[in-house]
């Protein structure tokens, strides 16, 4: 595959053909231990290009292009409006061509998020294209997309990927980029600090620093002069971690000991902002839920701990 992707790659196929002229040699589809079954062959071709070239297909009109929102209204004006494309799209769906029916019914829902009809009949499509597929990463994704537009993205609890186990595991480091990826930097803007973080229990200590909306830590080093010194154990940062204690209880009984300017912590927490992971794939799907926590500083169970 990496060979005769470069092969292709080479004749100028780019990245938004090579997964649909790529083909597996047909001695290795014989192979059933060869088959796309934990990695499809149009996955991964175009991963081999992404991996050497990049996402571009070297074409500038997908250089910068429009958001699908943004550019979904004139698609559908010059196709006639909702109703023409309902109806061939409606067609196409009926002959078994489901990816040029794909192509015009989201257009459609780009444009109108709240066009039912229209997310029903890209809901068919893509149930028909998924249950077409041999890989699953590729059949439950074109389902998952079907269920969405039919029924909404599932509510309720979702896994709880910070449980105290996790964040015991993590290290004070990856907590402070987690902290930093939180960080809205839009929200940020103007403010400066650098902050020294020491936790003697396990002998660690981190400039932790804000500058250009931006914030950065580095482990080992201490500023020689801090706007705020945090000196606190790592036992018990993690219980402002895990949202049992937060920071400022722990500074009022001296779990935490502060010198310096304190008002930075409520700078910092005032950017923080907590992922819902039941965002929106397909358009029109859900209103973006509010979650409220006591504790800027806590590691959200509901939302993954990723860099």
């Amino acid at each position: 595959m990496n060979n005769q992707v470069l092969h292709l790659a080479n004749q100028g196929v780019t990245i938004n053909q090579i997964h649909n002229v790529y083909e597996v040699p047909k001695g290795l589809q014989r192979q059933w231990h060869c088959r796309g079954y934990h990695g499809s062959p149009q996955h991964n071709s175009r991963g081999v290009i992404q991996r050497y070239l990049g996402f571009w297909d070297c074409n500038p009109a997908t250089l910068i292009p429009l958001s699908p929102s943004d550019s979904a209204p004139l698609h559908v004006e010059m196709m006639g409006g909702a109703e023409k494309i309902l109806a061939r799209g409606q067609q196409l769906h009926n002959e078994g061509k489901y990816l040029l029916a794909s192509e015009i019914v989201n257009k459609l829902i780009q444009a109108e998020p709240q066009n039912q009809a229209a997310k029903d009949l890209l809901a068919d499509v893509f149930e028909q294209i998924g249950y077409q597929q041999e890989n699953p990463g590729l059949r439950n994704s074109f389902l998952a997309g079907a269920y969405e537009l039919r029924t909404g993205i599932p509510q309720g609890e979702t896994a709880n990927s910070a449980s105290p186990d996790i964040i015991r595991a993590m290290s004070t480091e990856l907590f402070l980029n987690f902290l930093a990826i939180r960080m809205d930097s839009r929200k940020a803007e103007g403010m400066r600090f650098t902050m020294n973080l020491i936790t003697p229990d396990n002998g660690e200590k981190f400039i932790v620093e804000l500058e250009n909306a931006t914030l950065t830590n580095i482990k080992g080093f201490q500023a020689a002069k801090p706007d705020l010194t945090l000196t606190i154990n790592r036992s018990d940062l993690e219980k402002t971690m895990t949202g049992a204690k937060t920071l400022d209880a722990q500074m009022a009984d001296g779990t935490a000991k502060v010198q310096g300017d304190v008002s930075i912590l409520k700078q910092l927490a005032s950017t923080m902002v907590d992922f819902d992971p039941r965002f929106e794939i397909m358009p029109g799907t859900k209103a973006r839920t509010v979650v409220a926590h006591e504790d800027a500083y806590e590691a959200d169970p509901r939302q993954p701990i990723a860099e």
